[in-house]
């Protein structure tokens, strides 16, 4: 049975805890209990989150551990030189450590993210590279493995990186039937965008994010405005003028951000063609997606397809 150690210190987040849950589920589902889990800090006993609330926990044993798992202050502040010097004794004989959000800066400050691609909330990550130069920042990952250490981008991330560390431990099944009880979405892939469009367009409006919602779900279809607004009941001209004063763009456009950005998720997960993508997301045209990739992330498929690829194999050497 692998030791899964969560590491806490004062004013962590709360919501890293999360990830505890996906190890915990995946016991359930595994032939047989394959995590003996368990919430560390530097001595022991309750410490206390951001938010005042307190959690008990057992000394950190450098020793003891398959996976260390460091969770994120929610301040970004020195981290207390013992748990750094415990974290780096750890390094070797832990089969992997990894950090949700904030956490990265804890890794990198005990000297364990050193010349590593990493990557972590995006609203530190600028800071978290001009604080540490010698790392590789991908600052619009949702997780990031160099060899044996992991980092995860801010907050929900932590879920998705503690389902990838299972289907690694477990298999794919193990993994989905995972998500599936904790009612979220199948991990998202590591190269997968921090930001999501529709997050960005939420609206006040009901019958605009309604639209919305129908678009991402109807992305090969025809998505006139007409259409969106047959959809949600509308007419044409009022949904308009509602879409852009809702959402600060015409309806075109963000429809055109959808379907780049799913576009975008298929392309690096290297599993469809170019002409595929294309058809599944409603470009229809892979010349028309091309230009489209070029406006909005200034590169065409190909170029993203082919650093997804490099990743990839970057990832494999150092594992």
């Amino acid at each position: 049975m692998q030791r899964i150690g969560l590491v806490v210190f004062p004013g962590f987040q709360i919501l890293d805890l999360a990830a505890i849950s996906v190890f915990e589920m995946a016991n359930l589902d595994a032939p047989s209990p394959a995590y003996d889990i368990h919430v560390v800090s530097e001595g022991g006993g309750a410490v206390k989150s951001s938010i005042g609330a307190a959690v008990q926990t057992v000394a950190l044993d450098p020793h003891a551990y398959d996976t260390l798992i460091v969770t994120g202050p929610t301040r970004v502040q020195p981290t207390s030189p013992k748990l750094l010097r415990l974290l780096a004794r750890a390094l070797e004989p832990t089969r992997r450590m990894a950090s949700i959000c904030t956490g990265a800066f804890v890794l990198a400050e005990a000297g364990i993210l050193d010349g590593r691609r990493v990557t972590t909330h995006w609203n530190h990550a600028r800071d978290l590279q001009r604080s540490f130069p010698s790392l590789r920042v991908e600052e619009d990952r949702i997780f990031v493995r160099d060899g044996t250490v992991w980092t995860s981008a801010g907050m929900t991330a932590c879920i998705d990186l503690a389902l990838a560390l299972v289907e690694g431990d477990l298999g794919n099944d193990v993994s989905r039937a995972v998500a599936k009880k904790l009612v979220v979405h199948h991990r998202r892939a590591g190269g997968q965008s921090q930001f999501s469009t529709l997050s960005e367009l939420e609206s006040k409006s009901d019958r605009i994010q309604a639209a919305l919602t129908y678009a991402k779900n109807h992305l090969r279809e025809d998505l006139s405005v007409e259409k969106l607004a047959h959809a949600v009941h509308m007419s044409p001209r009022h949904f308009s003028r509602e879409f852009r004063l809702n959402t600060g763009q015409s309806p075109a456009r963000a429809i055109e951000r959808l379907r780049a950005e799913t576009a975008r998720i298929l392309v690096e997960a290297d599993r469809f063609t170019i002409e595929q993508i294309a058809n599944k997301t409603g470009f229809d045209d892979p010349e028309r997606m091309r230009r489209t990739f070029l406006r909005v992330f200034g590169e065409p498929p190909q170029a993203l397809k082919r650093a997804a690829r490099a990743r990839l194999v970057a990832e494999a050497a150092h594992a």
